[in-house]
């Protein structure tokens, strides 16, 4: 029978334990680039998911989404402001910068291009045809990244009521976004703020 082996203090298991590196300012840059590069639109969504937690596994879902929410309520292009909070959480202010220069830079040059090309060629219905069928694949990425993380935040009913109330406000009534952001984010704040009755209750303890 073999001795029982001595405690691990936490000390050498810190140290045993494999050291991530971390994720070069390069890598970082070129990663964004790339998605700037390729993504369409409303579809940005999905290849930032596809990038960030398939592929590099820099964030997890929760953390995607809550990434994706302050970028949602952040003045500016909700990618732009994923490179910069991505980019700030693995390597801080300098991650966060070539963050956005990766994402914004192939972007710019690209409209920049196709800028000028377009007004040498907007009578074209050639050029009409190509601008509809970038606009229907956005519309299919962008679909496809809500059924995929989308379920995650519509468990409740009242999650569920408050998209119907929102997209039935834009859509069906034509009422300003800024007019519905105005009436539904209070209303979302009241029911989801912290609740004193969510604390742990001491045994005896009386309901005020």
């Amino acid at each position: 029978m073999s001795a029982p082996q001595p405690p691990v203090s936490p000390e050498a298991a810190t140290a045993a334990a494999p050291v991530v590196p971390p994720v070069s300012i390069v890598e970082i840059f070129v990663t964004f680039l790339v998605i700037g590069a390729t993504s369409f639109g409303g579809g940005v969504v999905a290849y930032l998911r596809n990038a960030l937690v398939v592929s590099k596994g820099w964030l997890d879902e929760e953390q995607f989404m809550t990434a994706l929410e302050i970028s949602q309520a952040l003045p500016g292009l909700n990618a732009t402001n994923m490179s910069v909070i991505v980019g700030d959480r693995l390597r801080g202010p300098v991650g966060a910068i070539a963050g956005f220069l990766g994402m914004t830079l192939p972007g710019g040059l690209l409209v920049f291009a196709l800028g000028v090309f377009y007004a040498s060629n907007h009578g074209n219905p050639a050029m009409h045809s190509v601008l509809a069928g970038i606009g229907a694949s956005s519309v299919g990425l962008l679909a496809a990244v809500t059924l995929q993380i989308g379920h995650k935040q519509l468990e409740h009913l009242t999650e569920i009521a408050l998209v119907v109330i929102t997209v039935g406000m834009v859509s069906f009534l034509h009422i300003s976004l800024l007019a519905v952001l105005l009436t539904v984010l209070p209303l979302a704040l009241f029911i989801y703020r912290p609740r004193s009755d969510n604390r742990p209750k001491i045994t005896g303890e009386k309901a005020p």
